[in-house]
């Protein structure tokens, strides 16, 4: 079989609207990632053992389970459990899915920065007479989430590269048409190539930019590590 520039450029159009809904997905479960990986990391630090110790089994159930298997338990297992069963959309179920299971690699990146603040800083809070919830939003979380940003940045360029996985549950992204353009017509050349190459263009740049916001970081870091050791 020969690549048809022709029959790229008909098909082209369609793989372009799916990749809306690639972006998508990935873009809900991102920010379903940051805020449940934020939840647990607070969870696991509680003085509550029971809690912490279920929210350590849980990060480490989903962390070590496949997502895929995840997808298909939400899809297909969850709403037949009597009395607590629910059914959601593919889209909602498939963002849902990637949020929970890369939320648990997310809040282990909140886990290093929030380690890496100093124990003075957490004094002074107490020194001032500052709530927990004020300690946390004006001292604590200022500091830690800045720093990590990277690495945040990288695994929302892993996660944009798992959305192929929700064609499993019937969500039509990208790789879902190809595959339906390819069942159609007998030709899988051109449209698994299109979507290859979208990701790597919508991949590629991003890794760049995460790239840039690390060296960034790093600059400002080192910055304020000399002007304090001048200060000193």
């Amino acid at each position: 079989m020969t690549w048809d520039w022709n029959f790229a450029i008909e098909i082209f159009p369609r793989i372009f609207k799916a990749m809306w809904i690639t972006l998508g997905a990935t873009v809900s479960a991102y920010l379903i990632a940051l805020t449940l990986g934020l939840v647990l990391t607070l969870l696991r630090r509680t003085s509550f053992k029971p809690l912490r110790w279920l929210t350590v089994g849980f990060i480490e159930f989903v962390r070590s389970t496949p997502p895929l298997v995840q997808l298909f338990f939400l899809f297909y297992a969850l709403p037949q459990i009597p009395y607590i069963g629910f059914t959601l959309s593919p889209f909602m179920t498939g963002a849902l899915g990637l949020g929970i299971h890369y939320s648990t690699y997310v809040s282990e990146i909140y886990r290093s920065g929030i380690d890496s603040i100093p124990k003075s800083q957490w004094e002074a809070a107490t020194a001032l007479n500052f709530s927990k919830v004020h300690t946390w939003m004006k001292v604590i979380l200022p500091q830690a989430i800045p720093p990590v940003i990277p690495m945040l940045g990288n695994y929302l360029i892993v996660l944009f590269k798992e959305t192929p996985l929700l064609s499993a549950i019937l969500v039509v992204e990208m790789l879902q048409t190809a595959k339906i353009i390819g069942s159609e017509t007998w030709r899988y050349l051109e449209p698994i190539t299109i979507v290859g190459l979208l990701f790597l263009l919508l991949s590629y740049p991003s890794s760049l930019l995460v790239q840039y916001v690390e060296k960034k970081v790093n600059r400002s870091r080192g910055r304020q590590q000399t002007n304090k050791g001048v200060s000193a």
